[in-house]
C-alpha cells in the first residue's frame, strides 16, 4: 500500500536533515524527499507527488520563500523551520514556524495539523 503522506524536507545542513528523517521515521512516516536548494525543492515538486512540506527558511545564502510560494500555488500544506530571527513574507505570516533545536513534539504537532481534519 503506498503511504500518501510524502514530506518533502528542504534543508541545507545535513545533519539537520538526517535528524528530521530520523524523526519523521519515529513518527511513522514514509522516507521524505529531500533538497537542499531552491532549485532541488523545485524540480522534486515537479517531479513527484508531495502532501506536505518543511522548508528551512535560510538555505545558504538564499530564503525558502520561492519554495513556499510554489507549494502554496499548489494548495500544498507546509511549515516553516528556522534559527531564528526571520520575518515571514505576509502572504505567509499564517505558516507554522518551528525553530531550531527541533523538539519531536512540535515536529509531530505542525505534521499532524497537515494530515487531520
Amino acid at each position: 500500500m503506498m503511504d500518501d503522506r510524502l514530506v518533502l524536507l528542504v534543508e541545507d545542513d545535513v545533519l539537520i536533515g538526517m535528524m528530521l528523517v530520523d524523526m519523521l521515521e519515529a513518527l511513522g512516516f514514509p522516507e521524505p524527499a529531500q533538497a537542499t536548494s531552491i532549485e532541488e525543492a523545485l524540480a522534486v515538486l515537479d517531479a513527484q507527488p508531495v502532501a506536505a512540506a518543511l522548508i528551512d527558511i535560510n538555505l545558504g545564502e538564499t530564503k525558502g520563500w520561492p519554495v513556499a510560494d510554489a507549494l502554496a500555488a499548489r494548495a500544498i500544506p507546509f511549515a516553516f523551520t528556522t534559527g531564528g530571527g526571520d520575518i515571514i513574507p505576509p502572504a505567509h505570516a499564517h505558516r507554522t514556524l518551528v525553530t531550531k533545536p527541533f523538539r519531536l513534539a512540535e515536529i509531530e504537532a505542525a505534521l499532524s495539523a497537515f494530515f487531520t481534519g
